[in-house]
């Protein structure tokens, strides 16, 4: 069964409390020069006596900061980096990962960045992220429903997610329906899978041996894939205990660095070996302004942390949202097999909202990049969209289509 919450949600405009070391940064390890952007790094005090130290990053829009909405980004996980998304998804920096050879990487601007009509702050969220920490040890403890009512204190104008569970039994169970409508499985292996199992292919009745014998050859054709991005080569991963699915960067350091000086053959994962190197290098701290001694050592997912997966479905919440005027982007990149544009459809679709504008394709440079379908409640608009061969993190696959969606969302503009 799936215990993680893997979601990427931007809350527009936001209230909070900055601690006094909140920091310019004009120059960063790797880069040359001074940084074209502006960049800020700080701590967002949080608890009844700020003993929860969030690390965060800000970077103001390029285009208009006066006017440009103000987006809140937190990665999932739960426990990876804020850092993550801006180096690997929708920030100005990234890395140059083609002539990466293990030393300090270098850094290159991402003509695709979300600054470019937004400003964004990256939170190393929950505690014990990146470079978040406590001044205690029972301020490290945190929740989905500690999480979801912080969070809520930030929404104000709408919020974006992107691949999230929403429910986990329909994130579930919907991966053997999508596996048959990709056509990694064949007909008669689905039919008997759904005559026998009555569409619970999760977690199914031990007793029900017809289901279990069905099921048998599902999981040989599928397990071998990638399922954050089934088109991709699966990362070797040593099997995390108490966790199904194992997408982000669980290897040490020295393994993932293992392709880089001796070469073979390369996984999606192994990209990430670039923030490992960069973010625990003493002089990229000192640039970042990141308090000495509060962290052992910079993970860009941290899957030890003391959270507590206690919401196994948030569906009645979007409900709620629903009746408050809110403007919603959910997208799926439509190669993601953990959280499948199917689940996410289902869950939308039993909000029982009106279809604004009916299924169709969008365009990129005269190019398809996916399809789109707008929900209305009232004054609540939902607006769904599948990302044309992106994986798990769409941003990451498809940066330019990604850039466009959400550009002509920001200005009301029909996909």
């Amino acid at each position: 069964m799936m215990n993680k919450i893997w979601f990427h949600a931007l809350f527009l405009l936001l209230l909070f409390k900055i601690g006094e070391s909140q920091s310019i940064v004009k120059t960063l390890p790797g880069y040359s020069g001074t940084l074209p952007i502006k960049l800020e790094t700080g701590y967002i005090e949080v608890g009844e006596n700020d003993e929860v130290q969030l690390f965060y990053y800000f970077i103001e829009s390029e285009r208009n900061p006066s006017k440009d909405p103000l987006l809140f980004w937190f990665t999932g996980g739960p426990g990876c980096s804020g850092f993550s998304g801006l180096a690997y998804e929708i920030g100005p920096l990234s890395f140059d990962i083609a002539n990466f050879n293990g030393s300090l990487p270098s850094i290159l601007l991402n003509p695709y960045s979300w600054t470019k009509v937004a400003s964004i702050i990256f939170l190393d969220w929950p505690v014990g992220t990146g470079f978040s920490y406590s001044n205690t040890s029972q301020g490290y403890f945190s929740s989905d429903t500690k999480s979801a009512k912080d969070n809520y204190t930030f929404l104000r104008k709408g919020y974006i997610i992107g691949n999230g569970i929403t429910d986990q039994n329909i994130e579930n169970n919907a991966q053997i329906p999508y596996a048959h409508r990709m056509a990694l499985i064949s007909n008669e292996y689905f039919e008997a899978a759904k005559i026998s199992c009555n569409g619970e292919y999760d977690n199914p009745d031990p007793n029900n041996l017809q289901c279990l014998l069905a099921l048998q050859p599902i999981h040989e054709c599928i397990n071998p894939l990638d399922d954050g991005q089934i088109l991709e080569p699966k990362c070797a991963k040593p099997h995390l205990i108490g966790r199904n699915h194992t997408f982000w960067d669980d290897f040490s350091i020295d393994h993932l660095l293992l392709p880089f000086v001796k070469g073979g053959m390369w996984c999606r994962d192994q990209n990430y070996a670039t923030s490992y190197v960069w973010a625990n290098d003493p002089t990229v701290q000192e640039a970042l302004h990141i308090r000495k001694g509060t962290i052992l050592g910079w993970t860009r997912c941290n899957h030890s942390l003391s959270y507590e997966i206690n919401v196994q479905s948030v569906v009645q919440f979007h409900k709620l949202l629903s009746e408050k005027g809110y403007q919603a982007l959910v997208y799926s990149g439509d190669h993601d097999m953990i959280v499948s544009y199917m689940s996410t459809l289902k869950w939308i679709r039993s909000l029982n909202m009106t279809v604004e504008d009916n299924w169709r394709p969008w365009v990129v440079n005269g190019q398809v990049a996916g399809y789109t379908e707008k929900y209305k409640n009232n004054d609540f608009y939902l607006t769904f969209v599948t990302v044309k061969g992106a994986g798990h993190t769409a941003t990451e696959f498809k940066p330019k289509e990604c850039f466009a969606m959400l550009d002509r969302w920001l200005s009301l503009y029909p996909l």
